[in-house]
């Protein structure tokens, strides 16, 4: 791994965590569902733009700007481990139940279809 190559996922990473930070507050502030949508939608949305970015086969600067950098700071495993430990805790079952299929059913179904785009995109 060269320098350049860090510095590239840096830059997107900075950049990835700062808009799902201000997505999800803005989100979360304005919801009244019981299902952290903030986390919700940005997972969902980073899950759909990787399988586009994917799908494409960008090249690897772009890959590693925005999938790996942009991408991985975007989306936020550990926060929606945080949220499903939550709503388990505080013995929400239903919605810990809705928000984990929604976030693992809609994420796969997202990616996929976001691949096939990118595939369909590349033509």
């Amino acid at each position: 791994m060269t320098f350049l190559q860090i510095l590239l996922v840096g830059i997107g990473g900075f950049l990835g965590a700062v808009a799902r930070y201000s997505i999800s507050l803005q989100l979360s502030s304005r919801s009244s569902f019981k299902i952290p949508m903030g986390t919700l939608t940005v997972n969902l949305v980073g899950a759909f733009l990787l399988g586009i970015i994917t799908g494409v086969h960008v090249n690897r600067i772009t890959f590693l700007i925005f999938g790996i950098g942009f991408l991985g700071a975007f989306t936020t495993f550990s926060t929606l481990k945080l949220e499903m430990t939550r709503l388990h805790k505080n013995e929400k079952k239903k919605t810990f139940f809705l928000y984990t299929m929604i976030t693992y059913g809609c994420g796969l179904l997202l990616a996929y279809i976001g691949y096939w785009v990118g595939h369909l995109l590349s033509y």
